[in-house]
């Protein structure tokens, strides 16, 4: 009996822990809550890039974004050109008597030696005529100073330094017209200024001339306007600009290309509302072959005439061109009323009777002489001073 409560008690024992195993293994597993996730902030429309004027776009409104701040660039100062104040015209010709005695002192040596001679045969005379024609003299002023020349000697008999100086001054102060009027008309006429033209071809200096004419002018105590009319070369213009602002006259100019005959007339109109005392118009260099542009200029004068009275043109030759000058003169002496030649470069060509024979040839005075590089190298004309200059002491 015992035995079988045994096995009973084992068997129960069995079966609760079989039970309990059963429980574990199945028994319901606990929940955990899942995490709390964070709130998430509301999504912005989304924005469209800006565009190059500094606005943003977007779904909602039209926002205006300042652009970006540039960097200040420093400015630079406005450099005004000092105002230079010219040496008067009067006496110009005397102080540089020795820089033009350097140049022409071959051509007076070499008269004065031959005119020296013991005896002057007629090789002697082939020579002096040589001579001449060689300095631009001309054939038929250097026929007539000769044939002179022959008959002073001859009755002179001697022909001591001084008395030859004195011969051959005397027939060269003759010929290149010591009597001549060689006034420069700048001055102003009633309420009108003085109009000075400026003509010539390329390479003569004239825009140079036109720039040193105002400075002797306004050294003169004259108050005067220029007129770019060379509207073919903006060159031109610029370098008239800086001749300007160097003496305190003021340039009219128009762009390149523009017609010439226009700046001379605001030129001129200019001129007269400001009261000026004179109007230097500096033209185009033109070719004196070129028909239509000789024309042009003597639209040029004819357009000033509208306004006022052209008291000067002065034809600007190169003395180093020679007898091509004078065919040039004539050229423009007939499109234009020419009253008097500048002769540049005078300083630099033993030539010097270039001024003879265009005189001569035209008979217009010669009114200004370029004697050097210089501002200031520009003087007017001293028949006298000339001759002395070529003979020397």
């Amino acid at each position: 009996m015992d035995g079988y409560l045994g096995v009973i008690v084992i068997v129960i024992l069995v079966a609760l822990l079989a039970a309990g195993g059963m429980f574990l293994l199945f028994r319901p597993r606990e929940r955990h809550a899942p995490p709390v996730k964070a709130p998430e902030a509301p999504a912005l429309p989304e924005q469209k890039q800006a565009p190059a004027t500094g606005v943003v776009e977007d779904d909602a409104a039209t926002t205006t974004v300042p652009p970006p701040a540039r960097p200040v660039e420093p400015v630079a100062p406005v450099v005004v050109p000092e105002i230079e104040i010219p040496p008067p015209s009067a006496g110009r010709m005397v102080r540089l008597r020795a820089r033009l005695a350097r140049s022409q002192s071959q051509l007076g040596k070499g008269l004065l030696e031959l005119l020296s001679r013991d005896r002057l045969d007629d090789d002697a005379w082939d020579e002096i005529e040589d001579t001449l024609i060689t300095a631009d003299v001309g054939v038929a002023p250097t026929r007539a100073m000769v044939e002179e020349l022959r008959t002073k000697v001859k009755v002179l008999g001697s022909r001591g330094h001084d008395e030859v100086r004195a011969l051959l001054r005397e027939q060269l102060l003759t010929q290149i017209g010591g009597d001549m009027d060689r006034t420069l008309h700048t001055a102003p006429h009633g309420e009108r200024p003085a109009v000075v033209l400026i003509v010539g071809v390329n390479g003569t200096g004239k825009t140079t001339t036109t720039g040193k004419l105002a400075r002797a002018l306004i050294g003169d105590g004259r108050k005067v306007l220029l007129g770019a009319a060379d509207t073919f070369r903006a060159a031109a213009a610029d370098q008239l600009q800086t001749w300007g602002e160097r003496v305190g006259a003021e340039v009219v100019r128009k762009d390149e290309g523009a017609d010439p005959a226009s700046v001379a007339f605001d030129a001129v109109t200019k001129g007269i509302e400001d009261k000026v005392d004179t109007v230097i118009v500096d033209t185009a260099g033109r070719l004196h072959t070129k028909t239509g542009l000789m024309d042009e200029l003597g639209k040029v004068k004819r357009v000033i005439e509208k306004k006022a009275t052209v008291d000067e043109v002065l034809l600007v030759l190169d003395a180093t061109t020679g007898q091509n000058g004078l065919r040039q003169a004539q050229v423009f002496a007939e499109v234009v009323n020419v009253t008097g030649i500048v002769l540049t470069k005078l300083d630099g060509t033993a030539k010097g009777g270039i001024v003879i024979s265009v005189q001569r040839e035209l008979g217009v005075p010669v009114k200004l002489v370029g004697l050097g590089e210089g501002p200031d190298d520009l003087a007017p004309f001293d028949a006298e001073v000339f001759i002395d200059a070529i003979l020397g002491p």
